[in-house]
């Protein structure tokens, strides 16, 4: 998180709510228990003026719990930040001056609703339609499609493969960057010699370049603060839109 250094962010559960303006206060708060869950949380509370939000919610399990997590729970973030972000309402005067009279009239701006969503999917790695039918896959996809259709011209998709960092589980940090990094970089060096194999089903479980941790905040930073950059977005264009911040 130490990325967002230049943004206030509020996490909750798997969701990152971030505040567009300078660093003054930072909210890094992790909500526990039913507090902490997309399907109680007080969207009132948690969404006050907020610019984006970011979810990188997903997991395994069952079909049914893959569909929940993945899917069921992306939809309704969605919907909370489309729908129940606080209003803000601001008041814009004008005043109008002639030779007989000088006055100002108030009108009242109210916009309602975050402006943007990210969502965190998932790339499908060239997989054959039947396992593409897993509630991970579907659960990703319908959350994907809740996001473009709520947020046409504003919502985010980013599709990273293994995505690699420093990860702590259970007070235990696992360096996956040990893994990704290097694979990345073989896998970059000589993909131009496996392109040829990027038609075989499946083949990018062994070919798609793992992408960093840090790749992918940037990309976020780059969508929360460029407003043409929305839509689904690739591996290879991740890393141009991290290249891009990273300038």
């Amino acid at each position: 998180m130490c990325l967002l250094q230049n943004f206030a962010y509020l996490s909750v559960a798997f969701l990152i709510v971030v505040c567009l303006y300078p660093l003054i206060d930072k909210r890094n708060v992790w909500v526990s228990n039913n507090h902490g869950d997309v399907f109680y949380v007080n969207w009132d509370e948690v969404l006050v003026g907020a610019t984006a939000v970011v979810s990188t919610l997903g997991g395994f399990g069952s079909e049914e719990q893959m569909k929940r997590i993945n899917g069921e729970a992306n939809v309704v973030a969605v919907n909370a930040a489309k729908e129940y972000g606080e209003p803000s309402a601001h008041l814009i005067e004008h005043e109008f001056s002639d030779k007989l009279t000088c006055h100002t009239e108030t009108f009242l701006h109210i916009s309602a609703g975050i402006p943007k969503f990210i969502l965190i999917s998932v790339h499908d790695y060239n997989l054959p339609s039947f396992l593409l039918s897993s509630g991970y896959f579907t659960g990703k996809r319908k959350a994907e499609s809740e996001v473009l259709s709520k947020y046409p011209n504003s919502g985010i998709v980013l599709r990273p493969a293994f995505i690699y960092g420093k990860r702590r589980v259970n007070g235990y940090e696992l360096p996956l960057d040990l893994v990704g990094e290097p694979a990345e970089k073989i896998l970059r060096a000589i993909e131009n010699f496996t392109k040829p194999l990027s038609s075989l089903p499946a083949s990018d479980l062994l070919l798609a370049p793992p992408v960093s941790v840090d790749d992918v905040a940037l990309a976020v930073i780059n969508g929360v603060t460029d407003d043409d950059f929305f839509g689904v977005f690739t591996i290879d264009q991740i890393k141009d839109a991290a290249n891009k911040v990273r300038v």
